[in-house]
């Protein structure tokens, strides 16, 4: 069996995978609070003890942040991942350590169309790039590039580029955020702090008494999914705004990534808020600002674009990468 793990800044997602031709299947899988643990070798010690087995064959750790060797800081953590006493402890077997988008852009072939939900069909190429963005904690990015003949996962650090404004509104946003925190990445609106800041921003001047994301009159405390559920449900006026520009702003650097990406083969939505907010990003918004770039809005409508459904997508990329090491 293989050892995989997904290491984000909420959950981390642990496993033991038999090797299959078609896609590694799972035997056992636990999930983790990251911040209940002080390192990475903590969890891994953890689920070991608890699965009561040290047999892997191989081992892919795919971590929310970038991979320098055996090393990733975790921008969204505090603490900073080491992967070599998590080799040690399991007998140096043959190991990867690996960003988990990456991770999860490796999972993309394997998943089955159950898996996905289309927003946009488009006119796939087979033999062309794919994008993946996802919006959790932070927010991450990453390619699927082909590369004579064969599909090379490639993390970036995407997430933390400057946030583009489009709109006067946007510009509004972006100069708010600018004067609370100083430069302004596009993480800091498109992700679940990101949510956060939009309902700060958009209830600047709204009765908090009246909004059912908030709990005893504290805008500090206000939790991303209560915004969103809030804003689904059409309980607050502001709520729904701040659900808008955060469907605005992920449609908008979608698009922006499968630019750069070339993306014809698709771009796919990670992380755990797009499958949450499903209506939001059906009604049309999400792809109106995928597909406004001017001159290639013709282009940018054969791009398919699908929420990624299953929440342990970089789990099983992290499988396949450790299932490769044993063949």
């Amino acid at each position: 069996m293989v050892l995989a793990g997904d290491v984000g800044g909420t959950k981390t997602l642990l496993g033991w995978f038999v090797p299959d031709a078609a896609r590694p299947r799972p035997s056992i899988v636990r999930r983790y609070t990251t911040r209940d643990f002080e390192s990475l070798h903590g969890i891994v010690q953890s689920f070991l003890d608890d699965t009561g087995t040290r047999e892997a064959d191989a081992i892919c750790i795919g971590v929310a942040g970038q991979v320098r060797g055996s090393i990733a800081r975790l921008v969204n953590i505090p603490w900073t991942a080491d992967f070599s006493p998590v080799v040690r402890q399991l007998g140096d077997r043959p190991a990867r350590f690996v960003n988990d988008l990456a991770a999860m852009a490796t999972a993309i072939p394997f998943l089955d169309a159950s898996e996905l939900a289309p927003l946009q069909t488009g006119v796939a190429d087979p033999a062309g790039n794919a994008a993946l963005i996802a919006a959790g904690t932070g927010l991450g990015e990453a390619f699927l590039l082909r590369v004579n003949g064969h599909v090379l996962a490639m993390a970036s650090e995407g997430g933390h580029a400057d946030f583009a404004a489009r709109t006067p509104r946007e510009h509004e946003l972006a100069e708010d955020l600018a004067r609370r925190h100083g430069r302004v990445a596009t993480e800091r609106v498109v992700s679940g702090r990101g949510i956060a800041s939009l309902f700060r921003f958009t209830h600047r001047h709204a009765d908090l008494s009246t909004c059912p994301a908030v709990v005893a009159g504290n805008v500090d405390t206000v939790k991303p999914e209560d915004v969103t559920a809030s804003a689904l449900q059409d309980r607050c006026a502001a709520c729904v705004e701040a659900l808008g520009l955060f469907v605005d702003a992920y449609g908008a650097e979608a698009g922006n990534l499968a630019l750069r990406a070339v993306a014809r083969a698709g771009v796919y939505l990670g992380g755990g808020i797009a499958p949450k907010i499903l209506p939001a990003l059906t009604d049309g918004r999400f792809i109106g600002a995928f597909v406004a770039k001017a001159p290639l809005v013709e282009a940018m409508r054969r791009v398919p674009v699908s929420v990624i459904l299953n929440p342990e997508a970089a789990l099983i990329g992290a499988a396949v990468e450790a299932a490769t090491l044993v063949r």
